[in-house]
């Protein structure tokens, strides 16, 4: 059967397939944000195995649970699909064609590579965002470790951050002083 887009080889074809072990060395995100504050969401992964994973993959929400947006419920809609946190700027060269999915390359035996999001909080609520680490984007390299993702819990409270505009015209995550001059 032909792949889509002109192409005959199936998508999977030249992955390589193997279980590799991997690890989750390190994992945060504020577990407390407002509105319109920039957080940073960072993953740290080690490849605690003797072989290079082909393609070190993470994966924000996993069995259909939440991921940076939700879905409403508003009828109507054209895209029903609407943003939790706006991610201002996704992992450096891990953009790939799956939702939700980032993608940092080759990870050689005993190396980590550090996944970073920086994202902007655009509406209120309490969130459980899950993360999934994997060797490979279509399936035929499997991580080992059941510790190979995990659950954030955050808070957004519907107040905004507080900041302000210094006289150079840079914003700063600051409240204005008490003659509101920006610190």
């Amino acid at each position: 059967m032909a792949a889509g887009c002109g192409g005959n080889d199936r998508q999977d074809a030249h992955e390589p397939k193997g279980t590799y072990d991997v690890k989750v060395v390190k994992a945060s995100f504020p577990p407390q944000q407002q509105l319109s504050e920039h957080a940073t969401m960072s993953i740290v992964v080690r490849n605690d195995g003797t072989s290079t994973v082909p393609n070190l993959a993470v994966t924000v929400g996993r069995n259909g649970k939440r991921t940076f947006s939700y879905q409403s419920q508003q009828p109507g809609l054209a895209d029903p699909t609407r943003p939790i946190w706006i991610v201002d700027k996704p992992p450096l060269g891990g953009t790939t064609a799956y939702v939700d999915t980032w993608a940092l390359g080759k990870l050689p035996a005993h190396a980590t590579k550090t996944f970073r999001w920086g994202v902007t909080a655009v509406r209120s609520g309490s969130y459980t965002l899950d993360y999934a680490v994997a060797a490979g984007l279509n399936g035929n390299a499997k991580v080992r470790h059941a510790d190979a993702g995990g659950t954030f819990k955050v808070n957004v409270t519907s107040a905004p951050a507080q900041s302000c505009v210094t006289a150079s015209g840079q914003v700063v995550n600051e409240p204005a002083n008490s003659a509101g001059e920006c610190p």
